[in-house]
């Protein structure tokens, strides 16, 4: 009797606390009917404090870049935690033909410059072709500037026509200032790449992570550097250490981490617990279909992961993560089938019950 009260007090418990959680709708065809969907989304919180949520505006058809000649990239910001939210704000776009996918986000805590990435095609003059494209805030995205090219810098000869692509979601900045991202070229391997001169110039790590799709890199608290990745058709996920900046990788399965092949989010975490900081992880958690969106904790730097908790139990595909100033945990995903893209704020004392 004992123990069915005791499983009646966790599964309240553990309803209270999920209802908590207040899904806000930022994107979806409702809000502008002559979009087809809005996918990819991305999110940091700037060193002032103001989040911002972007996102592929896709028109004409969902199609990604090789196969839609309209998507631009917009953006909303918050200034009060995600309470409350500005209006959709459109800050790529380019002629019809011409596309702009998968952003991506580094804010540099030394010059307060947010670096927003994405890659760029002209479907009409070199179909197939990817690009690399970079433009930056210094004004907490009030203002962004024009362009940049960066495709040469982080791409090796013989490249140029590849599948590949920086996956979307967001980058990192060491405690040395450096700023790390990650580069996928589906047939040579994942790719560390980055600026040691905030972001004046770019360079690429020359070693190729395997297996690895789009994948997310920190930090860890000794200086190693640790890349999670997806993998398609496999149920887990996969990570690669190095310890000596990108020279040298050990890779291993992360057969905990099940995922049905679906871009994830992955950060490091002050939660002081036990006098220890976290990695953590937001995944569509489920081995076979992009359902079940949940937040796993590593408390050893990456080698294993606790207990998954499920954020959102129904369909849910790519997720970028960011902490907040009150040190709880904004999520951005995409939900119900791609016909939302939503944002939640997540309490630390959730993550820890």
């Amino acid at each position: 009797m004992r123990n069915i009260f005791n499983l009646f007090v966790l599964i309240f418990s553990f309803s209270v606390y999920s209802q908590e959680l207040v899904f806000k709708n930022l994107f979806d065809t409702t809000m502008n009917p002559s979009v087809a969907c809005y996918r990819i989304p991305a999110i940091v919180t700037t060193n002032n404090g103001v989040l911002i949520a972007a996102i592929d505006e896709r028109n004409i058809s969902c199609g990604d870049l090789r196969s839609n000649r309209d998507i631009n990239i917009v953006i909303r910001k918050s200034y009060d935690n995600g309470e409350s939210w500005s209006e959709i704000e459109k800050i790529i776009d380019y002629p019809l033909g011409e596309s702009a996918s998968d952003p991506s986000l580094i804010v540099d805590k030394v010059t307060d410059e947010i670096f927003m990435f994405y890659n760029y095609m002209d479907l009409d003059k070199a179909k197939d072709v990817y690009k690399f494209m970079l433009i930056k805030s210094s004004d907490d995205g009030k203002s962004w500037t024009s362009p940049k090219e960066i495709t040469n810098e982080i791409i090796k000869d013989g490249w140029e026509k590849d599948f590949m692509f920086i996956t979307s979601g967001r980058g990192i900045q060491t405690k040395d200032g450096t700023l790390l991202h990650c580069l996928v070229n589906l047939n040579k391997g994942t790719h560390v790449f980055g600026s040691i001169d905030h972001g004046e110039s770019w360079f690429l790590v020359d070693f190729p992570l395997i297996p690895g799709d789009e994948s997310k890199i920190v930090e860890l608290s000794n200086g190693d550097w640790l890349v999670n990745s997806r993998l398609n058709s496999k149920g887990y996920r996969y990570s690669h250490i190095s310890n000596d900046k990108g020279l040298s990788w050990s890779s291993f399965k992360n057969n905990e981490l099940l995922d049905p092949g679906c871009n994830a989010g992955l950060i490091n975490y002050p939660l002081n617990y036990k006098n220890k900081n976290a990695l953590l992880f937001s995944n569509a958690f489920s081995s076979k279909d992009r359902v079940n969106l949940s937040l796993s904790v590593s408390f050893d730097q990456g080698k294993n992961w606790g207990k998954s908790k499920t954020v959102y139990k129904g369909e849910s595909a790519y997720s970028s993560i960011t902490i907040l100033n009150n040190g709880d945990i904004g999520l951005f995903f995409e939900k119900d089938n791609y016909s939302k893209n939503v944002f939640v704020k997540i309490p630390k004392k959730w993550i820890l019950k």
